[in-house]
């Protein structure tokens, strides 16, 4: 009875000895030095740390059949322009036909009419002309603004990686479902040129869905995180009020890594190519 007698003992506290030894800490006793007595204390677990490389963060977008129909007839279509095809397969192979691309115009007008010839050639006659005539006047340009948002949507994700539609603001305070946002753009990535973003792409999209469908069209990619906003029924700014065309090369543009060794300093010009 004697272990249960001293365990059923009220606890007691003696006092401090002195007032002055009041506000002293108290040392904690150390009752036993059985190991298997001792209470121990995790620490707080840390969140991981996000160490995530730009590969990991590429389009994971993965090509269906219609996809790889869609990047065929791209790229036979470039191929033709350019008057040359690479070795390569795929979506490798096409970013090696842009680079020809952009290397064939002698001037950045003339790879921006070579694109846009491409983009033509992609329709079947008459198509752009009715298209213009009978659906972009509707509701103000509104309806085919719309259209051709949803139709970039789906079948661009091959060129681009994932795309959402998304509302923008038009400059008279309305709002409308016109908006594409690409989450990580592919072809920018791939490329890793903004001359090539520029030229092959923003410059005469803008240019041919507005002189050929009749709906204008606003192009923002970000350079920091490779998005992409479209805006389709916003007029796109001019070239000298355009912030795009003022960017530096890209950190990850081969060339810029070149030039930063021959001039031996980290400052990034603008692109030669824009």
């Amino acid at each position: 009875m004697k272990p249960v007698a001293l365990l059923l003992r009220p606890l007691t506290f003696s006092s401090p000895s002195s007032s002055s030894s009041r506000y002293l800490p108290l040392k904690p006793r150390i009752h036993s030095k059985n190991p298997r007595n001792r209470i121990n204390c995790s620490p707080i677990r840390s969140h991981p740390v996000n160490t995530k490389s730009k590969d990991d963060l590429k389009s994971d977008y993965k090509l269906g059949a219609f996809d790889l129909l869609l990047l065929t007839l791209f790229r036979n279509k470039m191929v033709q322009e350019v008057g040359w095809d690479s070795d390569k397969a795929g979506y490798d192979g096409l970013i090696e036909v842009a680079n020809h691309l952009m290397m064939k115009g002698r001037t950045n007008s003339e790879t921006e009419e070579a694109a846009i010839r491409i983009l033509r050639s992609l329709f079947p006659p008459l198509l752009l002309e009715l298209f213009q005539m009978l659906i972009a006047p509707i509701g103000g340009g509104k309806l085919a603004a719309i259209m051709v948002a949803r139709v970039t949507a789906i079948s661009c994700q091959w060129l681009m990686g994932r795309c959402t539609v998304n509302s923008v603001d038009l400059p008279d305070g309305s709002s409308w479902r016109s908006g594409v946002l690409v989450e990580r753009c592919k072809y920018l990535e791939e490329s890793k040129c903004l001359g090539i973003c520029i030229n092959t792409c923003k410059l005469p999209t803008q240019t041919f869905i507005k002189d050929y469908m009749g709906v204008p069209l606003t192009m923002e990619p970000n350079f920091s995180d490779y998005s992409c906003q479209f805006k389709f029924g916003v007029l796109p700014p001019m070239p000298s009020e355009d912030k795009t065309l003022m960017e530096p090369c890209l950190e990850i543009c081969p060339n810029a890594t070149r030039r930063r060794e021959v001039r031996k300093s980290d400052n990034i010009i603008q692109c030669p190519k824009v």
